[in-house]
């Protein structure tokens, strides 16, 4: 199996014209953009940087963060991708973590990075006025030679960390290609395609993309920082044909004021992961696109694909069958057998083998994280669904999250799906409350689009055919929802009290 480094020369020597990447006012094309590599992964080796060590960048998505990604990748060296937005605390627990032998930042980082305690002690480049990366990457060198093997580290992702520190998560060169071509295929994405690259490339849904593109000498257009006026600019003026989002950055498109006036007709594929989409927002997306393959794809960095829907409009809330490299199961809840297979319509918890070509092996120094989610050669993903009678998976939520209320249990996905569809509601997030009698209530937290009451909501829900101890008890009107930085909604925010109380509509 090639490599991540020669798999882009192979990608440059197929088609050295065509447009490579996107960042504002600069265009480059494969050959140009090799170049830039190049000189780079000659830079990286100039700071002392070998084979095997490991580098953070913070960095927002443009053409530095990734020429990095793959100047990283020819040069051997294990990229280590970490949200722009982190404080110098964080970014000294990254950097050490790791043991990582540079940091590489952009003017979005660069006050963490001069504030972090760590980073004193290691070469850091910084792609800002007055940097040093730009000199580097501009350099006119030889064209690099890729140095990394197929079973080499390409990367190490951090899971978000929502209830503890981050969790490192290494990935070889021959599994991100072989989730990349995956993408390529569940995606229909074809040659020369053009996407938004949006997510960042510190998740595994902004890999995912860049790579995608650059095997099919395709086009990956930069969008720093998310902005739906600026990502609707960018969809028509540079014909983007395929777009993979959060379901949260979708809703934002959609209720922009300019989205009616925008030409979105080159947008035929549409994808989404990262976080379920309720019915509502399924069918606005449909109706507003009418695309040819709308793909629900559902995954983790971990394993990247454990499912994929290819027509998710054909059976809204369905994640579909395992993915081109998996095998997925639902199991009892609370159970360590991976054949304790539960059948069609009882809800369990989902486990992925580990022997896909797409999987992790271990998180980095956490044998504790191992034990609990590597059991017999499957990975517990912590998720609990249930499959239909057509084999189809549904994914019903966290384990953590799942509501038990009088003894019954309650998946918020499907509450929330049942208030999307309430023209009023913009969007709803659904959480289990403290109650002595109940143990649990089913709470409900609401942003509206119109002055719509709790009474009105109650009504909807007792109409929809939703069970009585599923109906939620409470309603809290909120102007926002927490989420986190990559559009997943933080339910131990709601449950916490970290919410503002809605002010833009007055309540009735």
């Amino acid at each position: 199996m090639l490599d991540l480094g020669r798999t882009f020369v192979a990608s440059v020597e197929r088609d050295p014209e065509a447009c490579a990447i996107v960042d504002g006012d600069l265009r480059m094309t494969y050959a140009e953009w090799y170049c830039r590599i190049s000189a780079l992964t000659s830079g990286l080796e100039d700071l002392g940087l070998k084979k095997g060590d490991r580098v953070v960048s913070a960095m927002q998505n443009s053409w530095a963060a990734a020429t990095l990604h793959w100047a990283c990748q020819i040069a051997g060296l294990i990229l280590v991708p970490v949200n722009w937005r982190a404080t110098s605390e964080e970014l000294d627990f990254f950097l050490e973590n790791s043991e990582a032998c540079a940091l590489l930042g952009d003017a979005s980082s660069a006050d963490a990075v001069a504030q972090s305690a760590r980073a004193k002690h290691l070469p850091v480049m910084l792609n800002a006025p007055g940097g040093s990366f730009s000199d580097l990457a501009t350099a006119t060198v030889n064209m690099a030679t890729p140095r990394a093997a197929a079973e080499d580290v390409s990367l190490m992702l951090y899971t978000s960390g929502t209830t503890a520190k981050p969790k490192g998560v290494p990935r070889r060169h021959r599994t991100e290609r072989a989730a990349a071509v995956a993408h390529i295929a569940q995606n229909f994405l074809p040659r020369l395609d053009r996407t938004l690259g949006v997510m960042p490339l510190y998740h595994t849904m902004g890999v995912r993309s860049l790579l995608a593109m650059s095997l099919l000498n395709g086009c990956f257009v930069c969008l720093q920082r998310f902005s739906s006026g600026e990502a609707l600019r960018l969809i028509e003026d540079e014909r983007i044909g395929s777009l993979y989002l959060v379901p949260t950055l979708y809703h934002d498109l959609l209720d922009h004021p300019e989205f009616s006036t925008t030409d979105i007709s080159s947008a035929r594929r549409l994808g989404f992961a990262g976080a379920s989409m309720t019915d509502g927002l399924l069918q606005r997306i449909v109706s507003a696109f009418e695309p040819e393959h709308f793909v629900n794809h559902y995954g983790s960095s971990e394993i990247y694909t454990f499912s994929v829907d290819q027509n998710a409009a054909a059976k809204p809330g369905s994640a579909g069958k395992s993915g081109l490299n998996q095998q997925i199961r639902v199991i009892a809840l609370g159970s360590d057998d991976p054949h304790a297979t539960l059948p069609a319509g009882v809800e369990g918890q989902i486990i992925a083998t580990l022997d896909g070509d797409e999987a992790f092996e271990g998180y980095w120094r956490r044998p504790d994280a191992d034990a609990k989610s590597l059991k017999k050669g499957w990975y517990f993903t912590g998720d609990s669904g249930v499959y239909d009678e057509d084999g189809d998976l549904f994914v019903t939520g966290r384990v953590d999250d799942m509501i038990i209320t009088g003894g019954e249990n309650v998946s918020p996905v499907e509450v929330e799906s049942c208030l999307s569809m309430h023209p009023g509601v913009s969007e709803a997030a659904v959480v289990g409350l403290p109650d002595e009698r109940w143990g649990k209530i089913v709470a409900a937290f609401v942003r509206r689009k119109s002055a719509v009451s709790e009474e009105e909501l109650d009504h909807h829900c007792r109409s929809s055919g939703l069970a009585n101890f599923k109906r939620p008890r409470s309603f809290v009107f909120v102007d926002e929802l927490p989420k986190s930085p990559v559009g997943k909604l933080l339910r131990r925010s709601l449950v916490a009290g970290d919410y503002t109380p809605e002010t833009k509509l007055t309540a009735e």
